[in-house]
């Protein structure tokens, strides 16, 4: 045999053997990640221990530990898929929105109902609530929230490259739209659905009061 073909052949072996490997890895990760999710939901951050996750998998500790390094590694994960799944829906939402001040209100909106009904709601306050945290798990924590204000400052850009806005200090005002609607979160966990609703409108309403370009 050609001495070519024999090393393409065996490139192509090894790639097979490589990718199965990667999706037997992405298969196992994803079994953990979805029973640990079931798990969070149902007992909370706290109760939910590595050992509920092992016999909830039947994978080993070693393995999970393989996969996300601890419990932390592991919640922080769910925490970023939801936040995947939260922009995949919104940029389907946002089309729907002909202006910047409309889109505001539909995320004050989107978010009031994302917080009542995802399933890992509580169990995020617990484990934000935790003081001990490592440092890596910190620098994750700070990815994501800077995540959220890179986000609300491309949104509120938006608005004043549309003249909807008066020119300001983009970054400040989206520091302060993220405390704003953190504060609401909190708050809402003790409201009906349409209270909470009302008080993200009403939110949005004084936000927008002090950035809405006047007429002259």
């Amino acid at each position: 045999m050609d001495f070519h073909l024999k090393e393409s052949i065996g490139q192509k072996v090894v790639n097979f053997c490589v990718n199965k490997k990667k999706q037997q890895t992405e298969q196992t990760k994803k079994k953990i990640a979805d029973s640990a999710r079931s798990l969070f939901a149902q007992k909370g951050y706290k109760a939910t221990s590595i050992e509920d996750i092992v016999k909830a998998t039947g994978c080993s500790a070693g393995n999970i530990y393989y996969h996300f390094k601890n419990k932390e590694g592991l919640f922080l994960y769910l925490l970023e898929d939801w936040n995947r799944e939260w922009d995949k829906t919104w940029l389907a939402k946002e089309k729907l929105y002909a202006t910047t001040t409309e889109k505001l209100y539909g995320m004050a909106e989107y978010l009031a109902l994302d917080q009542l009904s995802h399933p890992l709601t509580k169990a995020a306050d617990e484990f934000f609530n935790n003081s001990e945290k490592a440092p890596e798990v910190e620098e994750r924590i700070n990815e994501m929230v800077k995540g959220y204000i890179d986000f609300n400052r491309q949104l509120l850009q938006r608005g004043i490259d549309h003249d909807e806005f008066e020119i300001a200090n983009v970054t400040g005002l989206a520091i302060i739209l993220d405390g704003l609607m953190l504060g609401l979160n909190q708050h809402s966990r003790r409201m009906d659905r349409e209270e909470a609703l009302a008080a993200y409108r009403l939110a949005m309403d004084v936000f927008l009061l002090g950035i809405a370009k006047r007429t002259r």
